[in-house]
């Protein structure tokens, strides 16, 4: 590609007290081999020296733009940058996180070979010093066709199904917005924003691509680390017990059955969205565990979310044929009602992570 035909990028960075890894982030945007970018960087009324920093860099480089505005979360910090971005492709990184020096170039040149609306890749998770690199595909995967995009990918962010339940703790391993480059014109024309996740708790991101694929005609994948997750206590679900967990959540699978309701998308979806509910008793009994209540009152709250009807009708419906032993073992506490049994998994858990 000649310097002057290659198409501006558009990079979304929110920020809110990131300071202490903010320069490794924005050093790692800056030294892109594709220097055609427009970085977009969102402050969330940040207490820490994050603004300062940002600031610092924009008078040293003139693609950097540093937006502020009242502390409102990453949703809406996301939809404030998607509104200045003037790029034709659009990527967003975490301000915790930061991405090969080279991620750029690679996914433009694909995205723009195969005219494909999203190229997406794979992850190294960092935490304490130590890296693992995420498998998600074994190899490269295009999707060519916009039934595959629809069947593969679209529904993949209501849930999975069948064989995808072998490795369950993948589930939502495609749903992030970092890790994929988006064609812009699909997310301005369709008016594409993300959901305020202070009323849904989580999975902002994974409503986004579900918002996004319904339109895409086609995706590549490339089985590349190209991005490096920071997983920091700040960013782990299990940080602090949420009380609003559930009842956030209720309001997610709301929205996710009406959007299937009304798109007519049948019964993959349905299930699908069961699964979603069964398997999300796995973090909820995290959430719940990592409280400061005594054991008795633990194991309360999670009976009552196994005998919630919402939950216990996905278990009922979920299929444990492809589960491993471990997962069958949980699942059978849950249809069994047995509150302890999930209580001293959800201990083991805790403990192998290192919580």
């Amino acid at each position: 590609m000649e310097k002057e035909s290659k198409p501006l990028v558009s990079v979304i960075v929110p920020v809110y007290n990131a300071s202490s890894h903010l320069t490794q982030c924005l050093e790692s945007i800056l030294n892109q081999t594709y220097a055609a970018l427009q970085v977009i960087c969102v402050d969330d009324q940040s207490t820490d020296s994050s603004l300062e920093i940002m600031r610092s860099y924009a008078e040293r480089d003139h693609r950097i733009t540093v937006l502020t505005k009242q502390n409102e979360g990453v949703s809406i910090a996301r939809n404030y940058g998607l509104s200045k971005a003037e790029g034709e492709y659009i990527l967003f990184v975490d301000s915790d996180d930061w991405i090969e020096l080279n991620t750029c170039e690679i996914a433009v040149k694909h995205a723009l070979e195969g005219n494909y609306d999203v190229v997406m890749w794979s992850y190294i998770r960092e935490r304490q010093g130590e890296s693992h690199a995420k498998r998600i595909y074994d190899e490269d995967v295009a999707f060519e066709r916009a039934s595959d995009v629809q069947s593969k990918l679209h529904r993949r962010m209501v849930g999975i199904l069948d064989a995808e339940l072998f490795r369950p703790e993948d589930a939502d391993a495609l749903c992030t917005v970092w890790g994929k480059l988006y064609k812009a014109r699909i997310i301005k024309e369709q008016n594409i924003e993300f959901y305020d996740i202070r009323e849904i708790g989580t999975y902002e991101d994974g409503l986004f691509n579900l918002y996004f694929f319904r339109y895409a005609k086609n995706a590549l994948f490339l089985n590349q680390n190209l991005y490096h997750y920071r997983r920091t206590e700040s960013s782990s679900l299990t940080t602090a017990y949420n009380p609003k967990l559930r009842e956030q959540w209720a309001k997610l699978f709301q929205i996710l059955r009406s959007y299937i309701g009304k798109h007519q998308l049948g019964q993959n979806y349905s299930q699908a969205l069961n699964n979603r509910i069964a398997l999300s008793i796995i973090p909820l009994g995290i959430n719940i565990v990592s409280s400061t209540a005594v054991v008795k009152s633990k194991i309360t709250e999670i009976k009552q979310t196994i005998t919630d009807k919402a939950y216990s009708d996905a278990i009922a419906t979920l299929s444990m044929r492809y589960f491993p032993i471990h997962w069958r073992v949980f699942f059978y506490f849950a249809r069994s009602k047995n509150a302890w049994g999930i209580y001293l998994m959800l201990m083991g858990i805790q403990k192998i992570r290192g919580k």
